[in-house]
């Protein structure tokens, strides 16, 4: 089966992460079972700070998420049209609510493709050497670029497993129906050879 650059796609909604959904009810369970002990020791429950934590963390968790959903719907105007990536973020965050956090979170990941493209493409490549980089689906080889970059960065945090569900969601929201398999095998392919190693 060829994969071609004419692939319609179209923006909808994005689906619920399985890994957003395991990180939420683990943290809820944690809460639970913290109470559950606090309470059989005689000790107060969490304190409104851990709370508050916990809330921080899943709304940064929801901003990233956005931002990369945003991110590949950027790449691919910028891969196809050709504007100029700083022009189609400020154009993205003028009528997407991320956050100041997403919003940071949407220009390191576009400019850190952007920058890193050629080693990206160069990894694709390796890990899926049947398909030509040029003749991959747009939106399939830009959620590669940006899956491939965030978990290849040095100084990210998302575990990288969290990084591979959030692609294999992204090409179930804006792929073919071949898309999120093809993502995560190449991302399988390539995970333990970029991890952390590729980008400053």
């Amino acid at each position: 089966m060829t994969r071609t650059n004419t692939q319609s796609w179209t923006i909808a909604a994005q689906t619920e992460s399985d890994a957003a959904a395991e990180i939420a009810a683990a943290e809820a369970a944690d809460t639970a079972e913290t109470a559950d002990v606090a309470a059989t020791e005689g000790h107060a429950t969490p304190s409104a700070d851990q709370h508050q934590e916990a809330r921080s963390h899943q709304k940064l968790i929801k901003q990233r998420k956005r931002a990369r959903r945003v991110a590949v719907q950027a790449l691919f105007e910028i891969d196809s049209v050709g504007h100029a990536p700083g022009r189609v973020v400020d154009e993205r965050l003028a009528v997407e609510d991320l956050g100041p956090h997403g919003a940071e979170y949407l220009r390191w990941l576009v400019s850190g493709v952007v920058t890193n493209m050629e080693t990206l493409n160069a990894l694709i490549a390796e890990h899926a050497p049947a398909w030509p980089v040029n003749q991959l689906a747009i939106i399939d080889r830009n959620i590669l670029r940006l899956a491939l970059f965030e978990i290849g960065a040095k100084h990210a945090d998302t575990p990288p497993k969290v990084v591979l569900n959030e692609a294999v969601e992204l090409a179930k929201t804006f792929g073919s129906d071949s898309s999120p398999r093809f993502v995560n095998g190449v991302l399988g392919s390539a995970l333990e050879q970029v991890y952390r190693r590729m980008f400053d």
